[in-house]
């Protein structure tokens, strides 16, 4: 069946999450020892007191969720299914679409302007760099910024002719029960492995402890990054990108039966990124212009000139 095209444009995914995980009063400051993260709160904090507006009027969306959004979740619910993450990994990896540099992909996948942001008009590029801006301006890593700014460049998918269900939305393991922790998890019942016996317990087609690097989660745009950079940048960058819209493990602790105690450390550099991703449209619109060539060089630093896609 074609894709009804459920969201106007392919970042009020993005937008729906601020209903979901708003900014919050208070967070927890637990971190994994020794990651030298500053604490969750502190993050959030941060972000936050650098937006032009008030912590109330983030993200001012009304509920119930909309029926774009509803719709959104249908399609992706029925679609992803484990024969179809089989078949898009076969199609796209190795990545081998296009060859180009960090930047021009930037600007290829600048051709997605959210028309419909609530918040401003901001581009696609504007937004990796207000991430990035965040991410800077506390003083982390080289690659910590790198990974902010690079993290959405799998939406270009969108351009190669995936429909939107298979670019963004929560992630969620395929081939085993699907969690009540994901969002409009009823529509599942449309999906053809909620028949499939051999899916439908906790741990399905895997075993428990059996670690993420061991499971398939439905195909998206982190998975797709991951793979184009995975060479190139350090494990807790590749952990930022690759599991920053898997919402139901990192923020709702869905799937630990799965995990081993290396990717519970690991997510702590996931959670710590999050808030800089979710939050940080609030803030002024950065000049990218100016800003170009320093990101230039510190793309430089990681990266070839030109990579495959």
């Amino acid at each position: 069946m074609e894709d009804p095209q459920p969201l106007p444009h392919v970042d009020e995914w993005e937008k729906s999450l601020l209903e979901r995980y708003p900014a919050p009063n208070q967070q927890s400051t637990e971190t994994s020892p020794g990651t030298g993260l500053p604490s969750l709160e502190n993050s959030v904090k941060s972000v936050l007191e650098a937006s032009s507006r008030p912590r109330e009027q983030f993200r001012n969306y009304q509920a119930p969720p909309r029926d774009t959004v509803r719709e959104f979740y249908r399609l992706n619910h029925r679609n992803q299914t484990l024969e179809f993450v089989l078949r898009k990994k076969a199609e796209y990896l190795p990545p081998r679409r296009r060859e180009m540099g960090i930047w021009e992909a930037m600007e290829f996948l600048n051709t997605l302007v959210d028309d419909s942001d609530p918040d401003a008009d901001f581009s696609q590029i504007e937004h990796l760099v207000q991430t990035a801006e965040a991410i800077r301006r506390d003083g982390h890593p080289r690659w910590f910024i790198l990974a902010g700014l690079i993290h959405d460049l799998g939406k270009i998918l969108c351009l190669f002719g995936e429909p939107q269900w298979a670019v963004v939305g929560d992630t969620f393991p395929v081939g085993c029960g699907f969690s009540d922790k994901i969002v409009f998890p009823d529509f599942f019942a449309d999906n053809p492995d909620s028949r499939t016996t051999e899916y439908q317990s906790p741990c399905g087609i895997y075993t428990p402890g059996c670690g993420l690097e061991n499971i398939h989660l439905s195909w998206g745009h982190d998975e797709y990054l991951y793979q184009v950079v995975k060479e190139y940048l350090p494990e807790p960058a590749l952990w930022m990108i690759r599991y920053h819209s898997f919402y139901p493990g990192h923020r709702e602790q869905a799937y630990d039966h799965l995990m081993t105690p290396r990717d519970q450390e690991m997510f702590a550099w996931v959670r710590a990124f999050n808030p800089y991703d979710l939050y940080s449209k609030g803030a002024a619109r950065p000049d990218v212009a100016a800003l170009k060539p320093w990101y230039e060089d510190l793309i430089g630093e990681y990266f070839p000139a030109r990579l495959w896609w």
